[in-house]
Parts: C-alpha cells; structure tokens; sequence
C-alpha cells in the first residue's frame, strides 16, 4: 500500500516527525531551497515580464532524484518547509519538480512548532500553495538579482573587483557610515556633575543629584563655574525639600520576536545574529533528550508577532500556579499588541513545552544552546506572569537654592522580575526621610565630564535601528550582517561597527548615484509594497515594472559618471618620500597608503585613521628575527612571518626577488592520511585553524593545536592544546575519549 509522503526542509525535522507518525509515512527532506536563479548569468528575462529563469542548484541533483523517486510512489504529497515566504517558495520549487512524475494529491502543510499535535493538525488541514507569498519571495528574489547583478561590476569597475552592492545591505552599510561621519565631525561639549553624599538619623549613607540652580536646569561648563558653585554650598545645610512615595507596577516585556531575540542574544549572551539563529534552529528542529527521544524545544524563529496561541497561555498559567503560587499570576491572562506591518501568521517565540525548564533539559543541550533556550523560556514565562510592584520613593533636597534629587525603590512583591531579575543603577538605598529634616554632608563629589558622540552601532542596536526604520525582514538581519563583515566593508571594534575605508567609499558612491536605492524610507516602501504582494493586494510584475522604470536610467547614468577611484582614492596628503599626492589603494590584504607617482615613486604604508577620521601612518613592522633555515630556491634565509588573517609561516627574506614561501608546519603527522603534516592556517576572520598541508587530498582540520600522541586512553596519534576558562592542558580530540590532563575541569586519565 502506498504511504503518504511529507517533505521537509530540513533533515534534523525528518527524524523528529517520523517519531510522531511511525511507519505510515515517508519523510524526506529538500534540505533547504533546490532551485534558484543561475549563478553565471541574470537569470531574469527583463524583455518578458521579468520571467526568472530558475535551475536546480549546484549539489542538489541527488536530493531531487531522491524526491522525484519518492514522489512516483506516494499516495498524497504535503509539502512542509518552513511556515514563511522563503518556505512557500521552497515548497512551490519543490512541486514544479516532481508533479510531472506523480498524479498524487500536492497539498501545502504548515506548523509553527514541531509536535505530534501541531503536525497531526496540520495535515488534516491541507491547503494550496499561496501563489501570493510565492511571488512575494520571487518580487524579492528578482528584486535583490537585478540590484547585486547590475551594480555590482560598475564598483568592480569603479573600485575593486569582488565587491557587491545589495538592495537592502548597502542601506544598512548607509547607516553604519552615516554613524561614523557623525561621530568624527561631533565637537565635545563640557558639563560638570555635582553628587551628593548624605547621611540621615539611620543608615545608610545615600546619594543625591544636583538638578537644578536658582530654580533652572543645572548647567555647569567649566571648571570656573564648577568652584563657584563648590564654593556657594561649602558649610550649607542639607534640607529636605519633599519626600513623595508611590507605588507602582512593573509589567513584564512581550515574548521574543526574531528581532527582539537576536538583541537580547547578543546584549546578554554575546552572540551574533548569526549564531543566535543557527542555535535556535537546531533547539526548533529538535533535540534528542534521552528518554523523550527527539523533541522540538521552541516554536518556529523567524517571525514578528509577539501573538501566543490560547493553549500556551493556558499551559504557562498552570505551570507559573504551581510553581510560583497564584499571585505570580496576573488578575487577567496578558495579551500583546503586534507592532504595525507585523506578520502575524506566526506565534511568538515560545517553548513548546513550558513545563520543560531549562534546568530539566540541560544535561541534554551544549552550553550555547542552554543559555539560549533559558532566554526564550524565561522570556515567555515571565510575560505570562503578575507585575512586580515596587514603592518608588523620590526625595528633593535644598541646599543654598540648589535643588538635589535622590530617588529610591523597594520591592513590594517581586512578580516576574523572579525569572528576569533587572538592575537600575539610578536607584538608591534610602533611610526614612521626612520633609524639613536636615542631613549631614559626608561628602561632595565633583566630576567634569564631555558630551559623548553617538555611540557606533553594535549587532543588536543595528537590529534594532533596521527593525524600526522598518529596512529588511527579521529573517534577513543575520544575513545582512554577515554580508556587510564578508566584503570587509565593516569591522567589529569592541563590539560595535566601524566603516573600513572601502565600505565608505562603495556607501559615497553609491548614495551619489542611487539616492533612491540608498535611502531607508524608499526601501521600507519597498518592504511595505512586498508584503501587499504577499496579501494578494498587488502584481508582482508590475512593481517590477515600477522598480526597473527609474532603476535603469539611474544605472545608466551612473555608468558615465561615477568616479573611477581604482587607481587610488586621494587623501590629500603628501608623500614623505617625494611629495606627490597619495592615494589609499585598496589590496588582497586590505586599504594601504600609496604615493600617486608610482612607479617613480615606490613609497607604501599601512595606516590607521584616529578619532576625527584623519589618516596616521603606521610604521613598518620590524622584520620576524626568527630564522629557520635557508631558502631552497636562492639560498637567503627562511624567516617566521604572519599573514594578514594572523596565522604564521614561513617566507624568503630575499622577497619580492624569490617568493619561495611554505606554511608554518606544527611537526605533527597527520592522522588521516598518514603522508603529510598538520601547518597553521587562518579562516578569513582570523581565527587560527590546523589542516593537513595534503590538502585538498586530505581534509583533515581541527582547531585546537595538536601535539605528538598517543592517547594514553584511546590511543590517538595525537592530543591537542586546550585553553578555556575551565580548563588549561592537553586533551584528546576524538569526542568519545575524555581524556584531560592539566589545570581545571576534572582531570580523567583513564
């Protein structure tokens, strides 16, 4: 008899649902999109109606061989990806594939998180493909090809072969630039703050603000006025102006959205939006939990609606009354309002199951996927749950018609600040304070200070500016991100973004001549017009149409006027060799400093830009000392150097003249193919990394530096270096053999 097939988009779903069908059906996974436009060419017909021309993707073949063949024998075909566009896109890809070789039922089936529930549902209520968000994420798809495809080899022209444009990437580079720009022409302005430190009839000593002189807004701006003032409150009394009390109620914030997850996931955790969303797949697709077996922990991830299904504030009632007691739960389930534009055929990121805590399954999770299932969960839980109310307390204080203010909080009942505790600097531990009391000076603080200029963006308040200024989906954020560092149009300094000089170059070039494509209201728009495609309420051809009216004559001109800045951006400053003009040049390895009298003049630098964007120059580093041995080409010595992405090897001093130059080998033979050596080698990003120098015969790789071997309990033929906050000594590599020696951790020496 024949089965039912469901197709997936991901394996890590296939096992998953099997568990809850059993036998009856046939689970096979598209593992993500099958089709999509060519790699070598447009692949959009711009004469046809802007017809794409879709081709299985490279790497696909036996993936759609194996659908096609399970296609011929199902009985009834559902289609499962992802409940969004880019899965209605895959789910309509995958149909065009395999209809011709089955006359089974295809029929379109979605669920928001994966259990035996939520998928029984679902295929007993199938629906059509929605040609409507099909065309949506196809508007998109078009939309972003003609964008990167035609502006993209007008800057490998204009600036740098291998460079991109992107719709939505290069506003968001537009933003980082714009930040920086603001940042360098931003004048400090000098202020002084005045505190207070004073002591009541009890314990314990608090801290008062000035806030006002002479009845008027406190505003000290320099040293002068600073002693004056100083000098006015010497030997006054403190009195207490006022004392007002009030309670009030601290509610607890919606549940994630993906926007609202990545912030926090970076502010609390560290991780980008990247791996943030990598993490929350796999805790969607399921995990095996022992016993349980394979279980989805949170609903689906890329959505922004903070809407939760009846039955989950149902289950978070029960579980938040028995477990936290009846006053932890508010007089009246709590709901919440989606913002404007929100698509709300999605739930808010929840767990599944509340009653699996974080705790319950944390032997079964690695630690990343841990703190970020205890997020979501504490996230939901708490929004589910009573206030907090604290009694606020604020105190004004006069001193010689001076107006300090001191403000204090107490915890009255703590409410879902049980799960998300929250930390306000600006309170104070007050003593009892009564009005016409006077305190006693302990001590009085002055500081000078300087207006700062805004901050540069970090992930999550770049997140956050994308999301309202409306730039961008949830589900593009990672990406876009991603994209920007890839170019190397920005760089991560503690954290937040700065523009490199080729990001600043591409963003001017670009804002000069696409002002449309560049600004943030016209690409909100365009996100807006997408989403009416989606609801049926606009062709997609004809916003094509609209779009490609203004596009292509702004192409064109900008084809005969934008500045050609391959042979070097000028800097304005002179040459210390010669005295021409220089150029920044933009290499393999990155922007340097170039005379433009070249090859007269062979002067190069590195440099550096400080505070106000202006060029410093960096002196040349010293030659590496360390000498390995001679050249086997020219005889000269063979030296230890560092490539630009920080891993080492080893190099002819007698360059440019002999290139000989071989990688930094750690002496330790390879495991796998037992011929060649594990050499350093470093990822694009920097980070150091260990492969066999047979490559790519051999794709032997880890990241830990390796040592000679054995194994004293598996018998490895080699160890590695390992150097964590837990732990610091050798281990070995293979997963299955624990064993350790060294400081931290439990040492297990077999």
């Amino acid at each position: 008899m024949a089965k039912d097939l469901i197709i997936v988009e991901s394996p890590a779903k296939v096992k998953t649902i099997k568990k809850f069908l059993g036998p009856g059906y046939m689970v096979q996974a598209s593992v993500g999109h099958v089709r999509d436009l060519p790699t070598s060419s447009l692949g959009v017909d711009e004469n046809n109606n802007f017809e794409p021309v879709y081709q299985v993707i490279d790497g696909k073949e036996k993936v759609v061989s194996s659908l096609r063949e399970a296609a011929a024998k199902a009985a009834h075909i559902y289609l499962a990806p992802d409940p969004d566009r880019e899965g209605e896109a895959i789910a309509w890809h995958v149909a065009e594939l395999i209809k011709d070789v089955s006359k089974a039922p295809i029929q379109r089936i979605q669920f928001n998180e994966i259990t035996a529930k939520a998928v029984k549902q679902a295929l007993a209520q199938p629906r059509s493909l929605d040609r409507n968000l099909f065309d949506a994420q196809q508007a998109r798809r078009v939309l972003d090809r003609l964008v990167g495809y035609k502006i993209s080899p007008l800057l490998w022209k204009k600036v740098k072969r291998g460079i991109s444009a992107g719709r939505v990437q290069s506003v968001a580079l537009k933003l980082i630039v714009d930040r920086e720009q603001e940042r360098r022409v931003f004048i400090p302005v000098e202020y002084w703050n005045f505190r207070a430190f004073l002591e009541a009839g009890q314990p314990p000593v608090f801290r008062a603000d000035l806030t006002k002189i002479d009845g008027k807004k406190a505003v000290i701006g320099n040293e002068e006025a600073a002693l004056e003032l100083e000098a006015r409150l010497k030997g006054q009394p403190f009195i207490v102006e006022s004392v007002q009390v009030k309670e009030r109620e601290k509610t607890p914030p919606p549940p994630f959205i993906t926007s609202t997850l990545q912030q926090n996931a970076n502010q609390r955790l560290g991780y980008t939006a990247k791996r943030t969303m990598n993490i929350a797949q796999r805790l969607y697709e399921g995990l095996d939990l022992g016993e349980k077996g394979t279980t989805a922990l949170i609903t689906y991830m890329r959505t922004d609606s903070v809407r939760i299904a009846d039955e989950a504030r149902d289950a978070a009632r029960e579980f938040i009354v028995a477990t936290f007691g009846q006053d932890y739960y508010p007089a009246k389930p709590r709901y919440y309002k989606s913002k404007g534009g929100a698509q709300d055929a999605h739930e808010a990121i929840r767990p599944v199951d509340v009653t699996l805590t974080p705790e319950s399954v944390k032997s079964f999770l690695t630690p990343e996927q841990f703190q970020l299932y205890r997020l979501i969960w504490n996230r939901f839980t708490a929004s589910q749950m009573a206030g907090a109310r604290v009694l606020d307390t604020t105190v004004l204080i006069d001193c010689a018609q001076t107006t300090w203010r001191s403000k204090g909080e107490q915890m009255l009942f703590p409410g879902f600040l049980t799960l998300t505790p929250q930390k306000n600097e600006d309170v104070e531990d007050l003593p009892p304070l009564k009005q016409g009391e006077t305190l006693r000076l302990e001590k009085l603080e002055k500081e000078q200070k300087f207006t700062q200029p805004p901050p540069r963006y970090s992930e999550a308040s770049l997140v956050r500016e994308l999301e309202e200024q409306g730039i961008g989906r949830p589900s593009t954020y990672a990406s876009i991100i991603s994209t920007l560092q890839d170019r190397e149009y920005v760089t991560l300094v503690e954290k937040t973004f700065v523009p490199t000089d080729l990001g600043a170059i591409v963003c001017q070039l670009l804002s000069a001549h696409f002002a449309n494509l560049m600004d943030t209201g016209f690409t909100a728009q365009m996100e807006n017009d997408l989403d009416t495609v989606a609801e049926g309420g606009r062709n997609w051809v004809e916003l094509m149409k609209r779009f490609a009216s203004e596009f292509y004559p702004t192409l064109s001109q900008a084809a005969k006027a934008m500045t050609m800045v391959k042979g070097g951006l000028p800097t304005g400053m002179p040459c210390p060799d010669c005295g021409k003009d220089t150029v920044i040049k933009f290499g393999k390895a990155g922007p340097f400093l170039a005379c433009s009298g070249y090859p007269d003049c062979r002067f190069t630098s590195n440099f550096t830009r400080n505070a106000k964007g202006e060029i410093e120059l960096l002196e040349k580093e010293k030659p590496n000392a360390e000498v390995v041995g001679a050249c086997p080409d020219c005889g000269k010595d063979l030296v230890v150097k560092k490539s630009r992405t920080g891993s080492r090897f080893i190099a002819c001093t007698g360059y440019p003249e002999c290139t000989h130059a071989e990688p930094f080998s750690t002496g330790v033979p390879c495991p796998q193919c037992g011929k060649g050596e594990i050499v350093e080698k470093s990822s694009k990003r920097g980070k150091i990394f260990y492969s066999c120098n047979q490559y790519p015969q051999c794709d032997y790789a880890l990241w830990d530096k390796p040592v000679p071997g054995p194994c004293p309990q598996c018998g490895s033929p080699l160890l590695v270096e390992k150097n964590t906050r837990s732990f610091k000594g050798i281990a070995c590599p293979d997963k299955n053999c624990r064993y350790k020696k060294g400081s931290g951790d439990e040492e297990d020496e077999g």
